[in-house]
């Protein structure tokens, strides 16, 4: 038989050790120790997924075992096994890292939840860990994605970061992730060992824009520094330069950027002496450019010379795939922050945030995640955690005036399984003809993941 976990037991007295081991090993891979030295020096060879440690063992104490452990392997979950509930001992234990306690006697169902606690959090871990390996490692970074729609993007990023040079413009709606594809471009790119450098164009004040990119000479202004500055292009120099919220630029600004483009030089405010610099520029905008070039607003030479190449990032919307991805990510990172152990979604958590509205995509996600991990008492995060209690998986179906959306039951009973396949069926069908071929919105109207819903559909021949 696989055993999937690993888990130790530490404990000197021998009938809760193999007490223990005797009653799981049919669920995990399980290894009684009865003092704490054997148990640390097993670590080395024969790394567990988990450690039951007895606070009150002979020689080496729990504490000081745990702290080894822990010491030595940051990751390693430990729960601690106490005789009774000394609440300094007990506090002493989570402050060194330990995950939980349980307390002696031991009652099997206790322990049973604490390690299912505990090993849905490794889990958790182990993918997020496998996203990162996918992605980050590839130096995509923090860009996690498993739909066709963010797929294509990556490999369109791949194939244009291979210019040092060429101006790369990034079009998507707030909080898509504009910036983190920016950065996937720098880090693929042959200017990777350069400076990464962002400014948020929104965020300056037109007065200032001009000096905060190009820089400036002593006194060129009022307040300008007295020994002069350097701007973010030649901060930027052999690397990235990511302009964020493009269109924020002023008309004046928009013309020396564009000189920049076209030869590589520009002046410092106040400077007669010319500068050159090698930089690739990426910008970003969530406005439409075009119009405001209709509106003369934004300049039309320097619209296409920041767009020689263009890259559209769907909407999370649009991608319905990488929401559970997402989640899994946001609520590692949050619980690292808020050391917390949240180990998933309530399934009508995960429901509604498959069947949600995305207007603020990524981040708007993120938020609530964020919030969810920090408001949280249970390991899943509840529809009241994300502050969307007011929302539903599901939608009322039944007819005025009746009690039940059901048929009542007929006095010779009837086959429910049929009835489910054939009702299941039946919702395939509405859903794709509902979202007129298209298999994401489909599934979104059933709250079901995009593979499930065309995997059902295959299955019950609802095509």
């Amino acid at each position: 038989m696989r055993y999937q976990y690993k888990i130790f037991v530490v404990d000197d007295e021998e009938s809760i050790a193999t007490g223990i081991q005797t009653a799981l090993e049919d669920k995990y891979h399980i290894r009684a120790f009865f003092d704490a030295e054997s148990a640390v020096k097993a670590l080395e060879a024969d790394m567990p997924d988990l450690v039951l440690l007895d606070i009150g063992l002979p020689g080496m104490s729990g504490l000081e075992a745990l702290e080894i452990m822990r010491g030595r392997f940051p990751e390693l979950l430990v729960i601690m096994i106490t005789a009774y509930e000394d609440v300094r001992t007990v506090i002493s234990a989570m402050k060194q890292g330990a995950y939980d306690y349980i307390i002696k006697p031991l009652q099997m169902d206790g322990v049973e939840l604490a390690i299912a606690n505990a090993l849905e959090t490794i889990k958790l871990r182990k993918e997020v860990q496998h996203l990162q390996r996918k992605y980050i490692t590839e130096n995509l970074p923090c860009f996690i994605g498993e739909s066709k729609a963010i797929l294509d993007v990556m490999e369109f990023v791949e194939t244009v970061a291979a210019s040092p040079d060429t101006p790369i413009l990034v079009n998507g709606e707030t909080g898509t992730g504009k910036e983190l594809i920016a950065q996937s471009i720098h880090y693929r790119s042959p200017n990777h060992k350069g400076a990464f450098v962002a400014v948020n164009c929104a965020a300056i004040p037109t007065e200032l824009i001009e000096s905060e990119l190009f820089g400036h000479e002593k006194g060129a202004f009022s307040g300008a520094s007295p020994k002069g500055k350097k701007g973010l292009i030649e901060a930027s120099a052999g690397g990235t330069l990511f302009l964020d919220e493009v269109g924020d630029l002023s008309l004046a600004a928009q013309a020396k950027l564009l000189r920049f483009l076209e030869l590589g030089e520009f002046y410092r405010v106040g400077e007669t002496r010319k500068r050159r610099v090698q930089t690739r520029v990426v910008s970003a905008t969530n406005k439409n450019l075009k119009e405001m070039i209709s509106n003369n607003l934004f300049r039309k030479d320097l619209y296409f010379r920041l767009g020689v190449i263009r890259v559209e990032i769907p909407s999370l919307n649009e991608r319905q795939e990488d929401i559970l991805p997402f989640c899994s990510y946001f609520i590692d990172k949050f619980n690292r922050k808020f050391n917390k152990k949240i180990t998933g979604l309530s399934p009508e958590g995960e429901a509604v945030l498959l069947a949600h509205d995305w207007s603020g995509n990524v981040r708007e996600l993120k938020n609530l995640i964020e919030r969810g991990v920090l408001t949280a008492r249970e390991t899943l995060l509840s529809l009241d955690n994300l502050g969307l209690a007011n929302q539903s998986a599901a939608t009322e179906t039944r007819p005025p005036g009746d009690k039940s959306p059901f048929p009542p039951l007929p006095a010779d009973g009837i086959d429910l399984s049929q009835m489910e396949t054939a009702m299941e069926r039946y919702y395939l069908q509405q859903a794709y003809q509902m979202a007129k071929g298209n298999e994401s919105k489909a599934a979104r109207l059933l709250k079901l993941n995009h593979h499930t819903y065309r995997y059902r559909r295959k299955k019950l021949g609802a095509e």
